[in-house]
């Protein structure tokens, strides 16, 4: 079953992500969870710090990154996703980030980080 893929780049301050063909991407953004296909009407979202960004790959392979703000930007052949800081949530510890979690102060830096990676770690879960 040949589905319709698109070029998806996830790039950070510091590093690029991803690169390569999917067939759907989903990302938290600041008007609520969006998911993307082929063809997508162009848009520009700003995504929510704490959040996340799913990709499935054109194997069916479903990839999750912990997203911490940005912007993502979608036409009608690609999405790219502009993170303030992101990473792949396959290394997350899922215990050490509930205790982060239980342990910093809502909305600060840290907080954001530990529910970013929990929230990624649950999509591949």
């Amino acid at each position: 079953m040949a589905e319709k893929s698109f070029h998806v780049e996830v790039v950070s301050a510091d590093a690029e992500l991803y690169s390569g063909e999917a067939t759907f991407v989903i990302a938290q953004t600041t008007v609520g969870e969006m998911g993307v296909l082929a063809n997508h009407e162009p848009l520009l979202g700003q995504l929510v710090p704490g959040g996340f960004v799913v990709i499935v790959e054109e194997s069916g392979t479903r990839k999750a990154a912990a997203v911490e703000g940005g912007f993502i930007s979608v036409t009608g052949e690609s999405v790219t996703i502009l993170a303030e800081a992101a990473e792949w949530a396959d290394g997350v510890d899922v215990n050490a980030e509930k205790s982060a979690l239980e342990s910093a102060e809502p909305g600060t830096t840290e907080y954001n980080r530990a529910h970013a990676r929990l929230r990624a770690a649950e999509q591949i879960a």
